[in-house]
């Protein structure tokens, strides 16, 4: 995925690994900071196992090579190498508004048609205020679209939010080439990385989760907390500097 690659290659991987939890809803990794992602534990159980190959043992690897993960069919091991690669950026906090994905969707949303990859729990707050509101889901509930249907629906949206979790089950460049130009295009969830490199692939909002206090949030991952239950946390926006 260039993507990734792209992500990986501004990284500073010289520093230690100092803790990696993974709950059944949210991993974290502690190398610079402290990085969070989805585990994604539906799709996850239907592979096969070993989902971690080298469990019990990931805390003797580098930095450098936990966030080769990322790259892995496994999704437990895309979501270490997603936390990781999170726990390595240096966000740059001047750059960002302190205001969730829920917030923005339904600032940019308003009477417009909106495409919502992921199934999130702001949804019908969303669908009071669009023209339309397409839901893709790879694990559809009642509402929502098969995933089949983001060829048809959001070609169509002028407004389109896809989940963080595109990026460890290696979706996110398909879902990107959907998008018209003139759409808005917002990348969210604790998976989400806070770079700008993002915005080089037409994404012009990242609704991502910066760490501050880590012991707690820590507790809270190995605890089983999903992802509104995770606290010692940030939710901050980065927006492309055009989209401002």
């Amino acid at each position: 995925m260039k993507i990734l690659d792209h992500l990986i290659a501004t990284l500073d991987c010289n520093v230690e690994v100092g803790d990696i939890r993974q709950g059944v809803f949210h991993t974290a990794v502690v190398t610079r900071h402290c990085g969070l992602a989805s585990s994604l534990p539906r799709d996850a159980l239907r592979q096969a196992p070993p989902l971690v190959k080298d469990a019990g043992a990931l805390l003797d690897k580098s930095a450098a090579e936990l966030v080769r993960l990322a790259y892995s069919d496994s999704l437990l091991e895309a979501a270490i190498g997603m936390a990781t690669l999170n726990s390595l950026l240096d966000v740059d906090e001047s750059a960002c508004r302190e205001v969730n994905a829920a917030e923005l969707i339904l600032e940019k949303g308003r009477s417009r048609n909106v495409a919502i990859v992921g199934h999130f729990p702001f949804l019908p707050k969303v669908r009071e205020v669009a023209k339309e509101l397409w839901v893709i889901e790879k694990n559809p509930r009642e509402g929502d679209l098969g995933e089949a249907a983001a060829a048809r629906f959001i070609p169509q949206a002028d407004v389109v939010a896809l989940t963080g979790t595109s990026l460890t089950n290696h979706t996110l460049p398909d879902l990107l080439a959907l998008c018209r130009s003139a759409a808005f295009v917002i990348l969210l969830g604790d998976s989400a990385p806070l770079s700008p490199i993002l915005f080089d692939y037409g994404v012009d909002a990242v609704a991502g989760t910066r760490v501050a206090d880590v012991a707690t949030a820590l507790r809270c991952v190995s605890q089983g907390a999903n992802f509104r239950q995770i606290r010692g946390v940030r939710r901050l926006t980065m927006l492309k500097p055009a989209s401002k």
